[in-house]
Parts: structure tokens; C-alpha cells; sequence
């Protein structure tokens, strides 16, 4: 029986929304399928898209508490302040990693959104019930990139 997405580690979001989206987790989801097949190639992509989602989340959360540990310091004044900036590269890092994190997010959806419709094509979904709806897949507004107007000559 697969683990409730509530008992995975807050690290997982990766795993926790494949496990939630199809019913299975990453690793299960891998070995379902047909070595060689579509649906089993699809299926490593969720999975290695999940596992690449899980580590993002982990290294920003690790940023971000190092980053609050080094504020709460500095605000109950039992650290000295560094001359050239309190948060000096941890800031920019954070940001990055929250942006590469929101990019992950959308791949994963992507990945999966391409496994439901050829998995489901085949019948080999593992709850066809708890299928998403086959909207084409649309990235955030906040991370989409915009579209540009062609040049006029």
C-alpha cells in the first residue's frame, strides 16, 4: 500500500505531489510499466522530476533556515553584523533557488500531465479515476514567460 502523502518528509513536495496527482508515488510509478515502453519513459521523467523538485525544496528550506537563524541572531543582538551586509550572498541564493524551485513545480505538472495522457491513452494509469483534467497544461502567470509581438519592418 502506498505511504499517505501526509507521512512524507516536508522535503518531498516532488513526491508528494506525484503521489497525490496519480496515486502512486515516484518510485512506484517507475516500475509500473513496460521497460521500454512510453509510459515507462514517461513515468522515470515524473520521477526524475519529482526527485530534482525534492532537492530544490530541500536546499531552499536549508537556505531559508540558515538565513532565519542568522537574522534571529542579529535582531536578539548576540551576533556581531558583518560590515559588508547582514544577509550579503544568502538573499540573491534564496531568491534563486525559490525561482529554479517554481520552474520545477511547473515541469513536474508538465511531466505529469504528459504521463496522464498517454498512460490513460493505454489504460495503464494507476487510479484512472483520480485523473486531472485534460486541459492542456498551463504554467503560473508569476513564472509564464510573456509571448512577444512580432517586429513590424
Amino acid at each position: 500500500m502506498e505511504t499517505p502523502s501526509s507521512t512524507l518528509p516536508s522535503s518531498a513536495v516532488g513526491s508528494q505531489m506525484v503521489s497525490e496527482a496519480v496515486g502512486a508515488s515516484p518510485r512506484r510509478l517507475a516500475r509500473l510499466h513496460t521497460p521500454g515502453s512510453p509510459e515507462d519513459a514517461l513515468a522515470h521523467l515524473v520521477y526524475m522530476a519529482a526527485h530534482h523538485l525534492d532537492h530544490l525544496h530541500e536546499q531552499l528550506t536549508s537556505a531559508a533556515q540558515s538565513t532565519a537563524s542568522t537574522l534571529t541572531r542579529v535582531a536578539s543582538g548576540t551576533t556581531s553584523i558583518n560590515s559588508l551586509g547582514v544577509l550579503q550572498n544568502s538573499a540573491t541564493q534564496i531568491d534563486i533557488l525559490a525561482a529554479r524551485r517554481a520552474d520545477a513545480v511547473n515541469h513536474l505538472k508538465s511531466v505529469i500531465h504528459a504521463y496522464w495522457q498517454v498512460a490513460a491513452a493505454d489504460h495503464t494509469a494507476p487510479h484512472p479515476a483520480r485523473r486531472p483534467a485534460t486541459a492542456p497544461f498551463q504554467p503560473d502567470s508569476a513564472s509564464a514567460t510573456p509571448l512577444r509581438a512580432p517586429r513590424s519592418r
